[in-house]
């Protein structure tokens, strides 16, 4: 049950206040978990909650998309994402194994201005017209982005988004501890579409889906070094003018090509391992729209 401060004597009030944030800080100390690298998660959404909202949110924005006519059905685009998709999510599976139950599914978006993708957790993924028709990308580099986001969902980055939106906002935050309603009960399926889609990651969860996603890329047969002239274009992309949304949520400056150039020698065996090139990848469906 809500507690209600309105009508309370201010001291009294006050003290409801002080025990709720006491309540609130409680929580954000004890909520952590460990990424696939180690690092110290700020988890107050699970990762089965923050799956069952992403699967809302994808069914409500592949909706959208679907009743505007948005949603490519060119079977030479399709199959193209689905073939390096599938492979990809062939070395997830083996990486996070309990991710084989996980919904898997992509789409590509018919939008031409926008350079851009995403992946929510669960596995639900889409990619836009703007990315590949402004860069381009060779197979190689196109698998470098769904790498990326693919790395996103394994990494469970969507849950400690949205546990971060909510820790951001006191209020909502003592509303759902304070309450004796789940924690479902409050918008999160609108909170995963927007982390998902509209919020930039943190540069710490970006490096982690760089390290990730290149060896996801080279473990499924696809050069890394694709990764150095995937950003090389994208910044060439920006052409000294505002850069593209996929640039503006994943920094893509030259200390991150860098970076990644850094990883190449490492990732390389994993790419010249036999077997890399799997002729049945793991089948990726559309999802629900």
């Amino acid at each position: 049950m809500l507690l209600r401060f309105i009508g309370l004597p201010g001291r009294y009030a006050a003290m409801l206040r002080k025990l709720t944030i006491l309540l609130a800080t409680a929580v954000v100390a004890t909520a952590c978990a460990t990424s696939p690298t180690g690092r110290k998660q700020l988890m107050l959404v699970s990762e089965e909650q923050a799956i069952s909202a992403s699967r809302q949110a994808y069914v409500q924005e592949m909706g959208k998309y679907k009743q505007a006519g948005k949603l490519v059905t060119d079977p030479r685009v399709v199959n193209r994402v689905k073939v390096i998709t599938g492979r990809l999510v062939a070395q997830a599976v083996k990486m996070r194994p309990d991710s084989a139950g996980w919904e898997w599914s992509v789409q590509v978006i018919d939008d031409p201005k926008n350079v851009n993708a995403w992946c929510m957790a669960g596995g639900r993924m889409a990619i836009y017209t703007g990315l590949l028709l402004k860069i381009d990308p060779t197979d190689d580099e196109l698998a470098q982005v769904l790498g990326h986001e693919i790395a996103h969902a394994l990494a469970n980055h969507t849950a400690e988004r949205m546990s971060v939106a909510m820790a951001s906002q006191a209020g909502v935050l003592a509303a759902g501890i304070l309450s004796d309603q789940p924690m479902q009960t409050m918008a999160i399926a609108a909170t995963a579409a927007q982390v998902a889609v509209q919020l930039p990651n943190s540069r710490t969860s970006e490096s982690e889906a760089d390290r990730i996603g290149i060896e996801l890329a080279a473990r499924a047969g696809y050069d890394p070094r694709a990764a150095v002239t995937l950003w090389q274009k994208m910044a060439m992309a920006g052409g000294g003018k505002a850069p593209p949304a996929f640039l503006s949520t994943h920094p893509g400056d030259a200390e991150r090509q860098q970076r990644l150039g850094a990883l190449v020698p490492a990732m390389m065996p994993y790419y010249q391992a036999p077997g890399t090139r799997p002729t049945y990848p793991v089948r990726v469906g559309a999802g629900a729209a």
